[in-house]
């Protein structure tokens, strides 16, 4: 068997004859004999199929059973040659083998298949493990140097945001920060600056730690927000480094910058996340779009070096309050996102306040133009055209919507099919515009069903529509910002399940602030520790000393065990005392007096037998 293994490696391929006719050949032309099944008493050889059944026997002519009759002799005088056989086909095997070697490889001849060539095999292999790496290793924005403050820079004084709630370099020696804009008093032209792309978050907290004072960094950019989150030990710098990187990042100038920058600090920077995940500081108030935001941030900041202990857990703290409050109170009840603040505002704008003979169109398949066609269909829009870059996203769209006549166009198509629209919805992930001023005044004006103009609703930061849109007589751009009108009306419906919320999350917030003191409880426990046990070690040697070497075994366990016992009940109360949860302020001081009293420093982390 081992001789017929060798040679069958290392014969080159070629088509066999036993399948060059009928159906082999037919299947040997797509790559692949066809499978020939027989009898297992038949004989095949090449088209002929005789069989020879035992029960038939007889019948066979005289002369040919004398001719089988010599064959089966033969086959009997070779049977003596078997032990010799696999060493013939090895020497067979070794030969072929080294011709094959040394012979300059050819390509395979035309029509040649099941032909098996190891090294191009291998050749292929690494090619693509190659092409994987090459893959893996797709370009990705560099991450820049910290820039040098400017002087203007460094004399900026950043408000001082310090309430009367807890100093958290108190509680952990570092500050948590808070910098951003948002849409409650920054125009969307200064958001769309700053806006950071989600795929450009890691390389963001990359350059954010970067600075001398920046520990740690996350950053939460969407249509109605740009902020980052820092730890930093010092709050001014920390601020300043913040700035410095905005201003890098966007080209926005710090006195262009600073009168929309809102700062948070400690406890307040630590309100302020938790009520961004529960939907409180939203545009829409309960809107859920920023839960799953929020989540982004945690998932992608995980995988950045920059994003550390505190921040991990302030967004895991966070992500779980939002899902508390939306089931716990009605703050989501009725609440509407982005979305369909959108498609409420574009109903508000019709003249006959219906969608009936309107023609949508809605640039982009993502997320928001998915709730964008589940609200327009609620609202009995059936008829709409998407636009995106690629098929698949939209016919998701099309499928999961089968009660919506929903057409779907690539992006080469864009403008005939706003030329053919009367209201545009854009909602792409584009960072350029999209539609100029130039690209729609040759189009056909709208029909006077909706009054002559169409209506653009840009939900995208950045904007994909220009301004100047405006400037044309038929047309007419809104935005973001423009969907206060639809909040207002939904503003009070939600007031008192907002209140509500406040309460869950300050138990949220204490639960955090809990775990921040824990951390500082542990090198103390483990001084306290380590310190005890020291003196334990100590003072057993020494009564081993007094004693002599004629204590048994048995007499030093006890000894062993009494030293123990001892140590562990005298380090019972102060150990309970660091491990209590309570008022994080007390337990701050606690641990700052116990490590006074017993005189611990970091030396005594790792105990030691003294004198």
């Amino acid at each position: 068997m081992a001789g017929w293994g060798l040679l069958f490696m290392a014969v080159p391929a070629a088509p066999s004859a036993l399948f060059a006719t009928g159906q082999a050949v037919q299947a040997s032309t797509i790559g692949r004999p066809a499978v020939v099944q027989t009898n297992p008493r038949s004989i095949v050889l090449g088209a002929t199929n005789i069989q020879a059944p035992s029960s038939k026997l007889a019948e066979v002519p005289r002369h040919l059973r004398n001719l089988m009759d010599d064959k089966v002799g033969t086959a009997n005088a070779l049977a003596t040659l078997l032990p010799i056989v696999p060493i013939l086909l090895s020497a067979a095997a070794m030969w072929a083998a080294w011709k094959r070697w040394t012979t300059p490889a050819t390509a395979p001849m035309a029509g040649a298949s099941w032909g098996i060539d190891m090294p191009y095999m291998m050749a292929a292999a690494t090619a693509t493990e190659a092409g994987a790496a090459v893959a893996e290793a797709a370009p990705r924005k560099p991450v820049r140097p910290p820039a040098a403050r400017s002087p203007q820079l460094d004399a900026w004084t950043p408000p001082n945001t310090k309430t009367e709630g807890k100093d958290y370099k108190e509680i952990s020696k570092q500050h948590i920060i808070t910098v951003g804009v948002s849409v409650h008093k920054t125009p969307v032209e200064i958001r769309e600056r700053l806006a950071v792309p989600k795929d450009d978050w890691p390389v963001a907290i990359d350059e954010l730690v970067g600075h001398p004072h920046i520990q740690e960094a996350a950053v939460l950019s969407t249509c109605n927000r740009m902020e980052v989150y820092v730890v930093a030990s010092d709050y001014e710098n920390g601020v300043r480094d913040v700035v410095n990187w905005m201003t890098l990042h966007s080209g926005v100038g710090v006195d262009e910058l600073a009168p929309y920058l809102f700062l948070k600090q400690d406890g307040d920077a630590v309100d302020h996340v938790l009520q961004v995940s529960a939907g409180l500081d939203s545009l829409i108030v309960g809107e859920g779009q920023i839960l799953a935001q929020v989540k982004s941030v945690h998932q992608i900041g995980s995988e950045a070096k920059g994003f550390g202990q505190y921040l991990a857990a302030l967004f895991m703290q966070a992500i779980t309050a939002g899902k508390r409050v939306r089931a716990e109170t009605n703050i989501a009840t009725g609440a509407v996102s982005v979305s369909s603040a959108a498609a409420e505002l574009a109903q508000m704008k019709l003249p006959s306040s219906n969608w009936d003979g309107v023609n949508v169109a809605i640039i982009g398949a993502g997320k928001m133009s998915k709730l964008l066609v589940k609200h327009l269909v609620s609202k009995d829009c059936k008829s709409m055209t998407i636009v995106n870059r690629s098929l698949p996203r939209a016919q998701e769209l099309q499928t999961e919507f089968p009660q919506a006549d929903i057409k779907v166009e690539l992006a080469p198509k864009m403008m005939d099919v706003v030329a053919a629209s009367d209201v545009v919805f854009v909602a792409s992930s584009s960072t350029e515009i999209l539609l100029q001023a130039s690209d729609v005044a040759g189009m056909p004006p709208p029909p006077e069903l909706v009054g002559g103009v169409r209506r653009f609703f840009d939900i995208s930061v950045p904007r994909n529509t220009s301004k100047d849109l405006n400037d044309l007589p038929a047309a007419h751009v809104y935005n973001v910002d423009d969907l206060r009108e639809v909040v207002e009306m939904n503003k009070e419906a939600r007031a008192q399940a907002a209140a509500e919320a406040l309460v869950l999350l300050k138990e949220e917030k204490a639960t955090f602030e809990g775990w921040m003191a824990s951390l500082q409880a542990v090198p103390t426990i483990k001084r306290l520790r380590g310190k005890a046990e020291g003196i334990r070690l100590t003072e057993l040697e020494k009564a081993k000393a007094k004693l002599g070497d004629d204590l048994s075994a048995k007499q030093l366990k006890v000894l062993e065990d009494l030293s123990r016992g001892i140590m562990n009940k005298m380090l019972h109360a102060p150990m309970q005392a660091l491990r209590t949860e309570g008022d994080v302020q007390a337990h701050v001081q606690t641990i700052d007096v116990l490590g006074r009293v017993f005189g611990l420093s970091e030396e005594h982390e790792n105990p030691t037998i003294g004198k």
